[in-house]
């Protein structure tokens, strides 16, 4: 088993340093170690993994999902958040800090992607803020942390990835992010809420922008569609209308309708949406189809196995395991992005964590809790990377601004695991209504 693992990283390391995308390297390792350790068929075996994992019904979603958020980048929604949002935060300490928290928790919940909600969420709010007055490092840092919100509140592509490598219900997962990525967002506003009161200089004084009841209620119309996109999709879900595959074609829909409204709805947009699509889902689709041959390979080896029983004899208790598994994938991203993290580790991983006793449902939660912080641990870290692209600062000063965002998710990550309930209870009280 020793000899398996070493050839695993030898090949993997190699392949990668070499500067061989991912996808191509894991399908590569597949076959090496199938060619080694087994006399299976390695021909017939490639292709009809590829076939079946393509095939998913679960997959079937990621393209349409990945479109939909491709034709909403498109549109002006980033400034329809702001101007909805805006008028109501006058109430909270703080005042339109808060508005990059919640225009990034209602794009997630449309879009699926962090970088996605970082960059089209923050080009708005974190111009506006520092055109107001608002302090630089407390808006850089909010908008890093939340941006990563995308991951965490459906429909989230990693999660998609993890439904399937796990062969998890997608619809379960997607009900499970819902608390917990809402729940952090509330506590990034909190933290703001705290710094403002006790450094006012934060919040500008000169900021005299007032509205009325009627200029709020009028705002809550900018706030239309993106209440149509998450009736559309998210709704239709949950109603039992539709299956998440089914969801996210009504989504693309959805999109269409936004953009043909706000009028940004023309050839060239869909075009580079289309273009832009068949490019992440190509990747992505790749990726998954090589991390699911590397864990089939991995399993008729019983190399999942060999390792539980050596982290068993660890006697660690599951606290600490856990808590040892934040940890390293908090290094692992400081090397490697989200996608990369969850489909090489996935198939030993998770077989430790079942036999340790945790939930495979909650174990998803948190396995996407850490591809956060990995969005915004550098050198690797893709939310850093917009900001930097938006503000022209250089990573280093968004990286320290981030630090208490990211040690807000790390505690947040903590919670969860002493209070798995945060997860599967939402699950057990929406789906068996």
């Amino acid at each position: 088993m020793t000899a398996i693992l070493t050839w695993l990283l030898i090949l993997m390391t190699a392949l990668l340093c070499v500067g061989i995308w991912i996808g191509p390297a894991l399908i590569a390792t597949a076959v090496v170690l199938l060619e080694m350790y087994t006399n299976l068929p390695t021909h017939k075996l490639i292709a009809n993994w590829a076939f079946n994992v393509a095939t998913s019904s679960d997959i079937v979603s990621l393209p349409l999902f990945i479109l939909m958020g491709e034709l909403l980048f498109r549109t002006r929604l980033s400034q329809s958040l702001f101007s909805g949002i805006a008028p109501w935060m006058s109430f909270l300490p703080g005042r339109l800090f808060h508005t990059t928290v919640i225009g990034c928790s209602m794009f997630a919940a449309i879009s699926g992607s962090s970088a996605a909600t970082t960059q089209v969420v923050g080009r708005i709010t974190l111009t506006e803020l520092l055109n107001r007055g608002y302090d630089k490092g407390l808006a850089v840092g909010s908008l890093a942390g939340a941006g990563t919100l995308g991951f965490l509140i459906p429909p989230s592509i990693p999660m998609i990835i993890y439904a399937v490598l796990a062969e998890e219900s997608l619809l379960r997962l997607f009900t499970a992010g819902f608390l917990p990525g809402f729940a952090l967002a509330g506590c990034f506003m909190g933290y703001m809420a705290i710094r403002s009161v006790l450094n006012p200089k934060l919040v500008p004084n000169d900021d005299h922008t007032t509205w009325t009841w009627a200029d709020r209620f009028r705002s809550l119309i900018e706030l239309g569609p993106v209440a149509f996109l998450i009736l559309t999709v998210l709704g239709t879900m949950y109603a039992g209308i539709a299956s998440p595959s089914e969801a996210s074609a009504i989504g693309v829909l959805g999109a269409l309708a936004v953009a043909a409204g706000q009028g940004t709805l023309n050839w060239k947009g869909i075009r580079d949406a289309l273009l832009g699509s068949v490019q992440t889902t190509c990747m992505i689709g790749m990726i998954v189809i090589g991390a699911f041959m590397v864990g089939t390979v991995l399993a008729n080896l019983r190399v999942p196995q060999f390792v539980s029983a050596a982290i068993t004899s660890w006697q660690l208790s599951p606290f600490v395991l856990i808590m040892f598994l934040m940890f390293f994938y908090i290094l692992l991203g400081t090397v490697l992005e989200g996608f990369s993290m969850i489909v090489l580790t996935l198939p030993i991983v998770l077989p430790v964590v079942l036999a340790a006793g945790f939930d495979k449902l909650w174990f998803g939660i948190f396995l996407i809790l850490t591809i956060e912080m990995a969005q915004i641990s550098p050198p690797v870290a893709f939310n850093l990377f917009v900001i930097q692209n938006i503000t022209g600062d250089s990573q280093t000063y968004v990286a320290w601004k981030v630090i208490p965002f990211f040690l807000i998710m790390m505690i947040f990550t903590a919670v969860l695991t002493i209070f798995p309930q945060l997860v599967t209870w939402p699950v057990d009280f929406i789906l068996s209504r």
